[in-house]
Order: structure tokens, then sequence, then C-alpha cells
């Protein structure tokens, strides 16, 4: 467990601009993410993540150029993910600004990736992007040991993958830091899924990003008490329902370190 536990604004960037919904589905516009990442930097943010939600070589330049412009105005360290799918794609986006990338569907498709951009930039550049759920009872896979699976497509597609098995795997090829995401309770704002991340927590040594399912201060603590290292949320932060500043008290008052 790190000294103190970070807490990550995470940015969904479509097209230049911050969007968020439910589950991946109905987005709506939420700011200029220059702008939000400047304030949550004045906030007292630890960490920001970037991801590209559309992610398709389009969009690649405005994604790019929205990183330049983001490192400029801000001095925490910046995750930018979607899209990126060789160690080219990680050197564009490290020589654009951004300190660590986070990989998902590229590694799926070829787990051998992950070792090749860990030993050209280290490990502590790179992220494994987990984006799990409970396996549903019509998988066309079937169940996986630990019950829940790796997913692609905003969570709509089922690999298959055990993604606690996925975890540790991840760690194994290099990974510096694994970034587990509750499809299951993505924008739901009930909690986060502490079941997942403590089995997650119980296959690696390296740290954990607790993301999906932040709603109230309050479900921050149970997520490190699980063994997350850092929380990430999203539409809270953006929307104004909670500030950085809360959810660092709340933790603080339950006996957590934070910065």
């Amino acid at each position: 467990m790190s000294l103190a536990v970070r807490v990550i604004p995470c940015l969904d960037v479509d097209g230049g601009r911050v969007v968020k919904g439910v589950n991946f589905a109905n987005l709506r516009d939420a700011g200029d993410p220059v702008e939000l990442a400047a304030r949550y930097d004045a906030e007292g943010a630890d960490e920001l993540t970037f991801l590209d939600v559309t992610a398709s070589s389009s969009g690649r330049a405005t994604m790019i150029d929205v990183v330049r412009r983001t490192a400029d105005q801000i001095f925490i360290p910046l995750t930018v993910g979607g899209g990126i799918r060789t160690p080219d794609d990680v050197d564009m986006m490290l020589r654009a600004g951004a300190d660590k990338v986070s990989v998902n569907t590229a590694a799926i498709a070829r787990p051998e990736v992950l070792g090749e951009m860990s030993r050209r930039f280290g490990s502590q550049c790179i992220v494994l992007s987990v984006d799990a759920r409970t396996v549903p009872d019509d998988s066309e896979h079937g169940p996986t040991p630990s019950g829940w699976e790796v997913t692609t497509h905003g969570g709509r597609r089922g690999t298959g993958i055990d993604a606690v098995e996925w975890a540790r795997r991840g760690q194994e090829l290099g990974v510096g830091e694994i970034l587990l995401n509750s499809m299951d309770a993505d924008g739901t704002k009930d909690g986060f899924d502490l079941a997942m991340i403590r089995a997650v927590r119980g296959a690696v040594t390296i740290p954990v990003i607790a993301s999906g399912g932040a709603g109230a201060s309050e479900h921050f603590a149970p997520a490190v008490q699980a063994g997350a290292d850092a929380v990430l949320a999203a539409s809270v932060f953006h929307f104004g329902e909670l500030s950085i500043g809360e959810v660092k008290t709340a933790m603080r008052d339950d006996g957590i370190t934070v910065r």
C-alpha cells in the first residue's frame, strides 16, 4: 500500500470535449478538458486520467493536442488511455506530455505488447486498464474462476478472460499499475465493487486504482480499506456533486493518509 492514497479525477474525452454517461451510454458534454484539468489541479487532485472514448485514428491528432495543452497547464501526473495499441503510440503520448499511458484492448488482443511497452519506457509508465464485470448467466464463454471477466467496448462485450488472473498476468508482463474499473458499478453512484478490489489486491503487489461507482464522499474509504492505493471518479467531480477536498476530508476522517 502506498503511503498516501491518491484521488484521481477521470476525464472521458470525445472529439476534444469531456463527456460522461451511465455505463458508457447516453454521453453528455461535461466541459473543456484543459479547463477541467487546471481546476482539478488547483483543487488538490493528485493525478489526472484522460480516456479517449472514441480513440479512432482520426481523433488521435485531437487527443495529442488536448494532452499537450493540458500538460502545459498542470503540475500533477497525467495518464492517457484509449486507442493505445503500440509502443510508438506510447511514445507519442509521452512526448505530448503524458506521464503514463493506460492500455486495455490492445493488451487483450496481444498481451506481449505490455512487456514491449514496459521494457521500452519503464513499468512506471504503463497502466493496465481492466474493465471487469460479473460474468452474466448467459455468457457465451461460461463462468470464470473469480466470477468476473474482462470486457471490451465499454463493458458491452465479454472476453471470457478472468479479470483477477488478467491483473496478475499484467503484473508479470511488467505493468506498473492496475486501473480496475467495475463495469457493473460504473456511473451508478452506488459505491465501488469492494469484493472485486479485494480479489485483485490479493493477486497483485503493484498499485491498484479503484474505479466505477463513486457517488458520495463516504464511498472512497471502503475502497481503500478493500485494498485500493488510489481512487478514481468522474461525473461526481465534473458536475460539482463532490469536490476533491470533500473526498480527502472524508478519507482523512476515516484514518486514511491522503496528500
